[in-house]
């Protein structure tokens, strides 16, 4: 069974974005081995200067790091990623056909509020938007447990995804 991983800085506090993804995770335990591990957000002044924000990102880089399972390819989630259809998320995530022939297990990372450190992104095997328009990164958990599900669906010709 695949096994899939999800790094993400922050906590959720709000009970929908709970709720949702509670509901993604049953509904994947049937398809996959799927972890979610939060990684505290580290706390910065009201109006933080850009080399206080770079010193948090690195700083949570280094946790999400300590963080990744062994052997895992790992898809940092951000804005300048690239853009992929259903289907083409669909290959990545599960079939032996994938875009980056299946790894035992592949690890998505979320970053807080200010997103991912550079060094972590640039040592990452893949960057994945989710869309150029901006969402909170607490939302994005939602979006990416709903597509990975959709992915499992896609493979096995369900009509879910249309």
């Amino acid at each position: 069974m695949r096994e899939i991983h999800i790094l993400c800085v922050g906590k959720l506090k709000e009970k929908f974005y709970q709720d949702a993804c509670a509901e993604y995770m049953k509904r994947l335990s049937g398809y996959c081995r799927l972890t979610m591990t939060e990684i505290p957000e580290t706390k910065l002044p009201q109006n933080p200067s850009q080399a206080q924000i770079d010193a948090a990102l690195a700083k949570e880089a280094q946790k999400i790091r300590d963080k990744l399972p062994p052997r895992a390819y790992t898809a940092a989630l951000c804005i300048e990623g690239r853009l992929y259809s259903s289907q083409d998320m669909a290959m990545l995530v599960v079939t032996d056909g994938s875009l980056v022939s299946p790894p035992p297990r592949i690890c998505f990372l979320i970053g807080g509020s200010y997103g991912l450190d550079e060094k972590l992104k640039a040592e990452c095997g893949y960057r994945l938007s989710m869309s150029p328009m901006t969402f909170p990164h607490h939302l994005a958990r939602v979006m990416l447990l709903e597509q990975i599900y959709r992915s499992f669906k896609i493979e096995e010709g369900s009509s879910y995804h249309k």
